[in-house]
């Protein structure tokens, strides 16, 4: 799923969260859980929309999550 977005896509919008940050926090800051990556980019943790599908209640869905990156990324 991943190859069908840009790594400046915007994952959270509320921290301004792109794909290319939960990447590097992976790869860089030794990321292995979705505690972890909110831990180290704050993502997720305002509106919470955009950690994953079920607990999307915005008005316009996300096209991705963080919870989705994160799995893609450390399964590769």
């Amino acid at each position: 799923m991943l190859k069908d977005f840009d790594l400046d896509y915007e994952v959270c919008n509320c921290l301004k969260v792109s794909i290319n940050d939960i990447k590097n926090s992976i790869e860089n800051k030794n990321v292995k859980s979705l505690r972890d990556l909110q831990e180290v980019t704050k993502a997720g943790t305002e509106c919470r929309h955009c950690i994953f599908p079920e607990g999307d209640f915005g008005k316009i869905k996300k096209k991705i999550y963080c919870k989705t990156v994160l799995n893609e990324v450390l399964n590769g």
